[in-house]
């Protein structure tokens, strides 16, 4: 009996994370669904997806720590044994917007550790993980997909944090993907625009009237349905020549126009 393929998604039972994994499910990967919520709380989602007749373990935890980050890895490894495809996914925006002038830097450092940090060590040790089962197994595959935002190149004064986060794990993505190239381990970026989840919630009314006044080419919020398309066809291997490239899911917002 040929194995399914294993996607770890961090920050996967929500939001994008869960349009990702909703539709990596579809296309018949086994999942790990990370996220700092309780397994009772996330009971929901995991229980839709399995519906989808994948097999799905849940691993709680902050990828900001490196415990967690381990711990997570250790399960994932005793219950499917493999891996082949980490989607960093889970992100957090600042506590507070504020302008640059006069943010803190415990928001600084309370973004950088989770958006950045957690994701770029994470991917260190799946990267590890890949390389080993290659050696063992030369036809067994990997993939890494990074969600960043139009927020890696378009500023925004007032969470200059989460924009600075945002451009460190665009230049990660090139990293790695440099880096892996010889093991035949591709790393993408989706870089989704304004996508409609519980953290753009408090900004909808803002939005709302930003898209009707032509802020999109398309005039429509995106939705995690949108990534979650995206992701499972890179994952998929749709793209195997393409290793460093941005995938940008905005509906035209970052198009220059006259």
């Amino acid at each position: 009996m040929t194995l399914k393929k294993v996607a770890f998604i961090t920050g996967g039972s929500r939001g994008i994370g869960y349009g990702i994994a909703e539709h990596l499910a579809k296309a018949g990967f086994d999942l790990a669904i990370n996220g700092v919520r309780s397994e009772e709380a996330a009971s929901d989602a995991l229980a839709n997806l399995r519906a989808l007749g994948t097999e799905v373990i849940y691993c709680q935890g902050d990828i900001a720590s490196i415990e967690a980050r381990t711990a997570m890895l250790d399960k994932i490894r005793a219950h499917f044994g493999r891996l082949n495809v980490l989607v960093n996914n889970a992100g957090v925006a600042p506590k507070e917007r504020r302008d640059i002038l006069e943010a803190t830097e415990e928001s600084f450092q309370h973004v950088l550790t989770t958006n950045l940090q957690g994701a770029y060590f994470l991917t260190q040790a799946a990267a590890n993980w890949m390389i080993q089962q290659k050696a063992e197994q030369p036809a067994v595959s990997g993939c890494i997909v990074n969600v960043s935002s139009i927020s890696a190149t378009v500023a925004s004064v007032n969470r200059g944090e989460y924009c600075v986060a945002k451009a460190g794990l665009s230049m990660a993505t090139q990293l790695f993907a440099a880096r892996l190239g010889e093991y035949d381990i591709p790393v993408y970026e989706v870089r989704p625009g304004i996508i409609r989840t519980d953290m753009t919630a408090g900004v909808t009314s803002k939005y709302d009237k930003l898209i009707n006044d032509g802020l999109c080419v398309q005039k429509r919020w995106g939705y995690p349905d949108d990534v979650g398309r995206a992701v499972a066809s890179l994952a998929s291997g749709d793209f195997p020549y393409s290793t460093g490239q941005v995938i940008t899911i905005d509906g035209g917002l970052t198009l220059p126009r006259l």
